[in-house]
């Protein structure tokens, strides 16, 4: 069976169906398909379909997921994960530190991903990540479902030591998040939360939980 040719778009091919803050939607009319929806995080001139290939080499993720390990004394380490008000499905679930790069990310010289990490732990954590603690980017950018959207994360591991658990809090939500409770597990747990893909009440997470739980248990 011959392959379509999927001919480029130009920005004159694009439909601005709603501008939102934090969520856009095109109608993108590609030669095999004149009425495309998409949804993106993205203004129109930054869309990923509109990158040369060069630019497609260069690409910022648009948010961070955070593998956030914790290491205190007389424990084994343990990654940390949250219970997050999801609207789309109704439900708090399970899922690891996330959320978007500002553009204020990244402005002191760091990596703007390692940078934004940093933020959204303190953010919703309580814990700030020291200069002897760990971060790296662990992939710098998947996407989430690009039969929808352009929308990308890049994932950061943080290892941090300490003392106690007392820094932990989740009171710094902001806007509309809604955070329930926290959750520290050990790479035998990590291992069966992977192998049932469901949480400890049963409910199913995101494929950015399993990612995290996946690179903690093989690459930690």
């Amino acid at each position: 069976m011959k392959e379509k040719v999927v001919l480029p778009i130009t920005k004159d091919d694009i439909d601005v169906l709603y501008d939102g803050k934090y969520l856009n939607l095109y109608n993108m009319k590609f030669n095999t398909n004149p009425h495309y929806l998409v949804a993106s995080r993205r203004k129109k001139d930054e869309l990923i379909a509109l990158k040369s290939k060069e630019e497609y080499k260069d690409l910022m993720a648009d948010a961070v997921t955070c593998v956030l390990v914790i290491r205190t004394p007389g424990e084994e380490p343990r990654v940390y994960f949250e219970r997050e008000f999801r609207y789309p499905v109704g439900r708090f679930l399970f899922g690891p530190p996330a959320g978007l790069i500002d553009p204020e990310d990244g402005k002191d010289g760091q990596d703007p991903r390692i940078a934004a990490a940093k933020r959204e732990i303190r953010e919703e954590t309580g814990i700030i990540v020291k200069d002897s603690d760990t971060a790296y980017v662990a992939t710098p950018l998947v996407y989430s479902s690009p039969g929808m959207t352009d929308e990308s994360n890049a994932m950061v591991c943080v290892i941090v030591d300490l003392p106690d658990l007392s820094s932990l809090n989740l009171d710094e939500a902001e806007g509309s998040e809604v955070f329930g409770d926290y959750c520290l597990l050990t790479k035998d747990e990590a291992r069966e939360f992977l192998k049932n893909g469901r949480d400890d009440v049963g409910l199913y997470y995101t494929i950015y939980t399993w990612a995290a739980l996946l690179y903690f248990v093989y690459e930690t």
